[in-house]
């Protein structure tokens, strides 16, 4: 890895998704997007779920991430510890649709506060999956 570039590190409650050397990260912190470059001061910010993208060789990639922390040191290690996170590629349209549904059937049925935000939640990730996918299908990443 050279100053003209970071590792990326990604892992979720499940596994450790990936661990690349990238250009540029971009990423969902709660005061905003944050672009991260080689030589970027230090720094640990919460994240919300969102939009997470990485360039690596000129190629822009993406990945789904729910809310978490970020780590970025001096060496240039960016590490994104979150509850869960899909790559783009690994994304199932067919499987999203259908929790979509679930969500939308359990808000519409329950009476349960908890299960209302945890549905509520589901939701919000599933639609912005689908977002991405959708995206990233008509741009060949």
């Amino acid at each position: 890895m050279s100053d003209k570039q970071l590792t990326l590190r990604v892992i979720s409650q499940e596994k450790k998704l990936l661990e690349e050397v990238v250009d540029k990260v971009t990423l969902p912190s709660v005061d905003g997007e944050i672009t991260i470059l080689p030589l970027h001061a230090a720094l640990i910010s919460e994240m919300k779920t969102g939009h997470l993208r990485f360039t690596q060789d000129g190629v822009e990639q993406s990945v789904v991430v729910s809310r978490g922390f970020v780590d970025v040191n001096p060496s240039g290690m960016v590490t994104v510890l979150v509850d869960s996170a899909t790559h783009a590629r690994d994304i199932s349209v067919e499987k999203v649709q259908q929790a979509i549904k679930d969500a939308q059937e359990t808000m519409s049925h329950s009476e349960d506060r908890r299960e209302l935000l945890m549905a509520e939640a589901s939701l919000k990730l599933a639609m912005l999956e689908l977002k991405v996918a959708q995206k990233t299908s008509k741009s060949g990443i």
